[in-house]
């Protein structure tokens, strides 16, 4: 199995994308790619997300696709009917985390607590994400837990910002950080594609 980071080949930034049409994830999909990046998370949030991350599976075939906000077997089972090449959860149960086990694509399972961390290892899952990160200790509780927890690295999700993100970076066991400030809803409700592709420009160096 590839892991979640092998798959992001370097990339240290999970822009996430939430679109409510196909054509407006699309979009967002192409001023992301425009800036460098190689994959993308489309956050099954809204009636189109699904058909969003099909279109730009499709349409942006350059980009990795995956789905996030995965929180039941079946949200698991559309994503992966939908092509996902990856799966992101903003939280973990047994029973997800059984079904997300057997995934054949890169999984990165949501954390916010020790417990949380402990039964994601149990299942396998070295590679975690730490949701919502800024409520959940943020950097402080990242550094806390890697003595404890020393095979674990983290992807903070969650009021992390252009402004924090090195918080997190600079950590030895974070290998990147989500986002949506790379596409900022009244950019999107503009069509102001290049704002977004200048952000994650930015958001890479």
């Amino acid at each position: 199995m590839t892991r979640f980071s092998e798959l992001m080949a370097g990339q240290t930034l999970l822009p996430i994308i939430q679109a409510d049409t196909p054509e407006q994830g699309v979009q967002i999909a192409k001023a992301m790619a425009n800036a460098g990046l190689t994959l993308v998370e489309v956050v099954l949030r809204t009636e189109a997300s699904i058909e969003a991350l099909k279109a730009i599976k499709a349409q942006v075939p350059e980009l990795k696709v995956g789905a996030g906000t995965v929180i039941n077997t079946d949200i698991l089972e559309q994503a992966l009917e939908a092509g996902s090449d990856f799966i992101v959860t903003p939280a973990v149960s047994p029973t997800l985390l059984e079904a997300l086990a057997k995934c054949n694509v890169p999984v990165l399972p949501g954390v916010s607590n020790t417990g949380d961390i402990l039964m994601a290892l149990e299942y396998g899952f070295e590679e975690q994400k730490l949701f919502p990160a800024s409520l959940a200790g943020g950097a402080p509780f990242v550094s806390a837990v890697s003595s404890v927890f020393r095979a674990v690295s983290f992807c903070p999700t969650g009021g992390v910002s252009e402004s924090n993100k090195m918080d997190y970076l600079s950590l030895n066991n974070v290998f990147a950080v989500g986002g949506t400030w790379i596409a900022k809803k009244e950019w999107v409700e503009q069509e102001n594609w290049q704002a977004i592709t200048d952000s994650c420009i930015q958001a890479l160096n």
